[in-house]
């Protein structure tokens, strides 16, 4: 199903009151839950990746809501400081409830929107939040790989999904699979094989890129209960 098939809807909201972000919603005509999907560090809601998501989530009866951090907003290169980027979730959260309130509600993103989310969790919990999905969780900057980032996942008391590539750069598959042991069974770890942490896989791989997707969102819409 294509975006041409779902309703998309753009709009505003407050994070606190000092800024106002932009977002997307997306929603096939009857949808079985809804998921608020927070963008990566180096690129909006309206990246290709994004789209494509929001398109096969969508086609799997998940609506989503896509939002914008306030440094993407304003066009600003780094991202936003923890604190910001904390209330901005709560905030598309909060927008999500309203709209798809008889909906049930998880909340991740890609790489940066996916940390920010869980690290909103792990302070308080988000109302009405059942799961959270991590489409790529950057477990660690590129080099050397580490855990500490993923130190504050043992604070959270929902369901977490992991959908991740053997090899991203930004988690080593390895050190992963020992997080996600650790956390016991409120984690679950997808592995998109070949994959990096843009979800490319190389030619000599076997796969397309677009198979990867398909996984990726069957991953996705598996955990995500019926």
């Amino acid at each position: 199903m294509s975006s041409s098939t779902t309703e998309i809807q753009e709009i505003r909201f407050a994070v606190g009151e000092q800024a106002a972000v932009s977002g997307l919603v997306q929603a096939p005509p009857e949808p079985r839950a809804c998921y608020v999907f927070g963008h990566g560090a180096g690129a909006g809601m309206r990246h290709a990746f994004m789209a494509a998501v929001a398109d096969g989530l969508a086609a799997r009866g998940i609506a989503t809501l896509r939002y914008q951090f306030p440094s993407m907003e304003l066009g600003k290169k780094r991202p936003d400081p923890p604190p910001v980027a904390h209330a901005t979730v709560r905030a598309a959260a909060a927008q999500a409830a309203q709209r798809f309130g008889a909906l049930p509600l998880y909340a991740g993103g890609k790489s940066f929107g996916g940390r920010m989310t869980s690290q909103a969790q792990a302070l308080q919990p988000l109302p009405g939040v059942k799961g959270l999905v991590f489409v790529g969780f950057p477990l660690h900057p590129a080099g050397p790989p580490a855990t500490k980032r993923a130190d504050h996942l043992a604070e959270v008391r929902v369901p977490m999904l992991f959908v991740q590539g053997t090899r991203d750069e930004l988690a080593e598959i390895g050190h992963l699979r020992t997080v996600v042991s650790k956390l016991g069974t409120t984690a679950t770890l997808v592995e998109i094989a070949e994959a990096d942490h843009a979800f490319h896989v190389l030619r000599r791989s076997g796969r397309t890129d677009a198979e990867v997707l398909q996984e990726l969102l069957d991953g996705i819409a598996a955990w995500i209960p019926a």
